[in-house]
């Protein structure tokens, strides 16, 4: 569960006689395995609110389709970079053109205010924004 091997647990269990002492020992097994029946109780409460909210739906979910391990990015890659782009796109104008991408027009600057800079003015430059 935590990774710990049986002679570690034992070092541990050794080690918490030592520092807690005999006497104490049982007070703190007892308060662990409330706290782990409280944690349990409590996950158990929300899978439990979580169906009630999702509904049904949720417990027929495949979810190993969803797991991300079982996905290959370079057959991801491969697949797109080889996929056929014969979708004729038509343009602005009514023209088709295939697969050309077209130039999109530059955007006129325009000052903070809203109103477009004239040709021979230059855009403002606030110290403060860089």
């Amino acid at each position: 569960m935590f990774g710990i091997n049986g002679g570690e647990f034992l070092i541990l269990l050794v080690l918490a006689v030592f520092v807690l002492g005999p006497d104490k020992l049982p007070v703190y097994a007892q308060q662990l395995a409330r706290l782990v029946k409280e944690v349990r109780r409590m996950a158990t409460g929300a899978k439990e609110q979580l169906r009630e909210e999702v509904g049904d739906e949720i417990a027929d979910m495949d979810w190993r389709k969803l797991d991300p391990r079982q996905y290959d990015p370079r057959k991801i890659i491969k697949d797109a970079l080889l996929e056929d782009d014969d979708d004729d796109v038509t343009s602005g104008a009514g023209q088709r053109t295939t697969g050309q991408p077209r130039a999109l027009p530059s955007p006129a600057p325009v000052r903070s205010g809203g109103a477009a800079l004239q040709s021979n003015e230059r855009a403002p430059f606030d110290l403060e924004a860089t």
